[in-house]
């Protein structure tokens, strides 16, 4: 028997499937900027967690279906927790490679890639609510985006800023309503990390002393500083900008992670609501996550898949609040 539990998505790690060690932490990213006259700018991009990887062993009839199961994260490539003792992460399995020694014994070894660390997350934990989160990473976006500056940029925000504005509750929102909101964040993701690339281009030509030739025109050198200097400026902005809207996506996208799906056949939402989570009037969430039943409680008697979000609503049986 292990100490401790450890988690990767909905795979748990047994007996010898654990590992003696798991690395964590990472580094600062630090972006320097060598300027005219020995000025050196040091900007603080922000803490990025290195990649948690193991070895261990997959024993028993079963091993060879358990690493498959492992290899079918890869192969998926999609984001999936990473949990043990106290540490939570989103991840990405980067790598996985078995050994077939036998059916039943298969050494193995992972390597993630960090999306976010959730270990200080207040998601479950009686802390803000999901909306306040995401409203919160919207309002730290759109300062961010004033402070950079760019036309392209302002359009997309104002996008995702109506979108966002559209939805009432994102606990209890519908999965079209999530993927409205996703859409433009992806946009806004793309453009910034477009931009991104342009100013690091703009900073990687910098020439000799700071762009300052002999036989350039005055105006051409000074042009050129103060681009390598608004481009310096920009980049924290702009990588603070795609990690904000990074936790966006990802705390929109995962809403429905924990959300069951029941098939039934009449009924109607009170009951459901009731028997869920011990409150009648909650049946508005059930209402609002799956606008297919047309807003109405009472339930066809036709099969139906219902959808019964992660939290209640708390409107108190208004489905139109």
């Amino acid at each position: 028997m292990t100490d401790f539990v450890m988690q990767l998505g909905d795979f748990q790690f047994d007996r010898e499937e654990v590992p003696e060690k798991i690395p964590f932490g990472g580094e600062q990213q630090l972006a320097v900027h060598r300027l005219v006259g020995g000025v050196k700018v040091v900007d603080a991009m922000g803490a990025f967690s290195g990649p948690p990887e193991w070895s261990g062993w997959l024993r028993g009839p079963k091993a060879l279906a358990r690493a498959r199961a492992l290899d079918g994260m890869r192969v998926a490539g999609a984001p999936v927790v990473l949990k043990w003792s106290e540490l939570v992460y989103a991840v990405l399995v980067r790598e996985f490679r078995a050994d077939f020694e036998r059916f039943y014994q298969i050494p193995y070894h992972i390597t993630c890639e960090v999306v976010e660390d959730l270990t200080l997350s207040t998601a479950g934990k009686g802390g803000p609510s999901i909306d306040s989160l995401i409203n919160g990473d919207i309002a730290s976006a759109d300062s961010l985006v004033s402070g950079i500056g760019n036309i392209s940029l302002s359009s997309i925000m104002g996008t995702v800023k109506n979108a966002v504005s559209n939805v009432s509750s994102f606990a209890n929102a519908a999965q079209s309503t999530l993927n409205s909101v996703l859409q433009p964040i992806a946009a806004l993701r793309n453009e910034a990390q477009s931009i991104v690339a342009q100013v690091n281009n703009t900073l990687v030509n910098v020439t000799t002393l700071g762009g300052i030739l002999p036989n350039n025109p005055i105006a051409r050198q000074v042009q050129t500083i103060s681009g390598q200097i608004l481009a310096a400026q920009q980049l924290p902005a702009l990588i603070q900008l795609d990690r904000v809207m990074g936790r966006v996506q990802l705390n929109v996208g995962s809403i429905y992670a924990s959300a069951k799906q029941v098939t039934v056949a009449g009924g109607n939402l009170m009951d459901m609501a009731a028997k869920e989570w011990g409150d009648a009037m909650a049946w508005t969430g059930l209402a609002k996550a799956n606008p297919q039943l047309g807003g109405d409680p009472q339930l066809p008697p036709s099969v139906q898949t219902v959808t019964i979000p992660p939290s209640k609503d708390q409107v108190g049986g208004l489905v139109n609040s």
